[in-house]
């Protein structure tokens, strides 16, 4: 099928990506901001709010991955005009997602008394306390914000969370100026200031967005519909057969990124401070590709549940398509700017030729990682994510932390071993989730070629 045929379907799919691309962008631009505004304090600081931050975005993925089940289900009830089943899938995500955000405080209030165990230096251990507690008191507004943003984007409104998520991280950017630096007569925070940043624009982005869902007529024809009792455990269940492995997912692809940032921790300072400096990257694109494949889940979902399938596999082919475009011009940027990005984080000069050669395999794997994340995308939207999981489990433990671990420690490469075990891992998972997407998407066409 020729290029030109896909027109209509880009169109589409970015005007329901632009808004979550801006949402996504957005999640990891806080921790983006801390790490360049802490960065300028010096080394120590920047590795320690750099591995608080590896182990708090496995919370953060997990509270993320679980709350995306909602999109699926609600965009297949509504393209089967089902508005019934629409609400009661709110108000059953919605209580699940309260739970897990419980749980994933307790959870990761107990993974911060670890840190002592997880061999990293002194100094580092220090800042990364202070930095990660402050944190995980933001996580249960993660998850409300997470329920009604993926809620909202399942019914095909994306534009609430991003203008939420813009108005609050120009005011994260503010508080840290404030906090971090000690301004307007306040003592300079450091660390610690970026954290109560962090919080606060959290919290307060979940409040907006409840309060947005009680007065918008978009949110309301739901609401008003969810009767009791307001949990059903038929809906439950299918909420969770799609939530768990999506959330476990997500966790296997974080936790590796955390693993990593551990194991890097153990060869130095500098190398992890450099080897945060290319995870920053990473997640940066990885988060906006995520908003397209995002509307690839919000797309299929819709035409799944329209019964119009020919449509549905060229929207999730319009999709990766798209993310590929996007990561390789990222991959380009991060060529051409190789030597310039890392005094952006840093001042200190002994972590820039670590970095800029880091850079070099993070624009290596952008193609890879595109093409990862757009078919898991598209395979979510058709509720497809049991089989997904076991393909990342075996991309992610069984293939690239061994060849990172025999690079780094057998073969003497140190850091940049790591980091080219996380190319290998995404290049496995990539071809192996692209084969199953097609498989999948030419199973269903053929099921029900009669309907079409």
């Amino acid at each position: 099928m020729s290029l030109s045929s896909y027109i209509p379907f880009y169109k589409r799919n970015l005007r329901v990506a632009f808004p979550i691309i801006i949402t996504q962008a957005g999640q990891i631009i806080v921790q983006f901001v801390d790490n360049v505004m802490v960065g300028h304090l010096g080394a120590a600081q920047l590795a320690g709010v750099s591995f608080a931050n590896a182990v708090f975005l496995i919370g953060l993925v997990c509270s993320l991955g679980f709350a995306i089940g909602t999109t699926p289900i609600a965009g297949k009830y509504l393209g089967s005009n089902d508005d019934k089943s629409v609400a009661k899938t709110f108000s059953n995500s919605f209580f699940l997602n309260i739970i897990v955000g419980i749980l994933l405080t307790i959870i990761l209030i107990g993974v911060g008394f670890l840190m002592n165990f997880m061999g990293q230096q002194p100094e580092v251990l220090h800042y990364a306390k202070n930095y990660y507690f402050i944190n995980v008191g933001s996580v249960i507004f993660l998850s409300i914000f997470f329920c009604i943003r993926y809620f909202s984007e399942g019914i095909g409104n994306t534009r609430y969370a991003m203008w939420i998520t813009i108005i609050c991280n120009i005011l994260n950017i503010f508080l840290n100026w404030v906090l971090i630096y000690g301004k307007f007569g306040i003592k300079p925070l450091g660390v610690e200031g970026a954290a109560l940043a962090t919080f606060i624009s959290r919290t307060l982005s979940a409040i907006a967005f409840v309060i947005l869902i009680l007065k918008k007529e978009e949110y309301l024809r739901f609401l008003r519909l969810i009767k009791r009792p307001f949990i059903d455990r038929k809906s439950l269940k299918e909420i969770l057969k799609i939530s768990i492995p999506s959330a476990t997912q997500g966790l296997c692809e974080e936790g590796l990124f955390s693993l990593c940032a551990i194991i890097v921790g153990w060869i130095g300072t500098y190398e992890l401070a450099a080897h945060q400096i290319g995870q920053n990257l990473s997640t940066l694109t990885f988060m906006v590709s995520t908003g397209i494949g995002s509307a690839a889940t919000i797309r299929v979902s819709h035409q799944y549940g329209a019964k119009r399938y020919k449509d549905m596999k060229m929207a999730a082919i319009a999709s990766l398509h798209m993310s590929i475009a996007f990561m390789l011009f990222c991959a380009l940027i991060f060529v051409i700017f190789n030597k310039n990005i890392p005094a952006i984080f840093t001042n200190d000069t002994n972590v820039f030729p670590i970095a800029s050669t880091i850079i070099w395999i993070v624009a290596a794997y952008q193609i890879f990682d595109a093409t990862q994340l757009g078919c898991i995308s598209a395979l979510r939207g058709i509720g497809d994510v049991k089989v997904p999981l076991y393909m990342a489990v075996f991309s992610y433990y069984i293939i690239c932390i061994p060849v990172g671990l025999i690079l780094a420690f057998w073969v003497g490469l140190g850091v940049y071993g790591i980091w080219i075990g996380l190319l290998v891992g995404l290049m496995t998972a990539s071809i192996l989730f692209y084969a199953r997407l097609n498989r999948m998407m030419d199973r269903i066409i053929k099921a029900n070629c009669t309907e079409e």
